[in-house]
């Protein structure tokens, strides 16, 4: 089975957000992407403490794409320092897993 991964970001508007996900998912460097708005982020930022609106991003993708997606990431990602984080998923529903490698796999499907 694949090593999976879910890769976290935000951003500061929805629409960048979607237009970074929907590129990323055209790339095959996530399979998916979930854009859930309404997050509030409080975090130091250049010696003081930040309280912004923001939107989150879930992407799925496999560990063996994590180089390729974390230096096309800073390439889109309009943040000075873009939060990219990445998890492991310990186990997924066997078809749930295969669509992903599916997703992912080069072609026109």
């Amino acid at each position: 089975m694949t090593e999976a991964l879910v890769v976290l970001t935000t951003f500061a508007n929805e629409d960048d957000a979607a237009r970074v996900a929907r590129v990323l998912v055209e790339e095959r460097l996530v399979a998916c992407a979930n854009v859930l708005p309404g997050a509030r982020s409080i975090y130091r930022w250049k010696g003081g403490v930040a309280d912004e609106r923001e939107v989150v991003v879930l992407m799925k993708t496999r560990k063996q794409d994590w180089a390729a997606l974390l230096s096309r990431l800073h390439e889109l990602h309009p943040y000075e320092t873009p939060e990219l984080v990445a998890l492991r998923v310990a186990a997924g529903a066997p078809a749930y897993m295969a669509w992903l490698e599916d997703a992912l796999a080069p072609g026109d499907a």
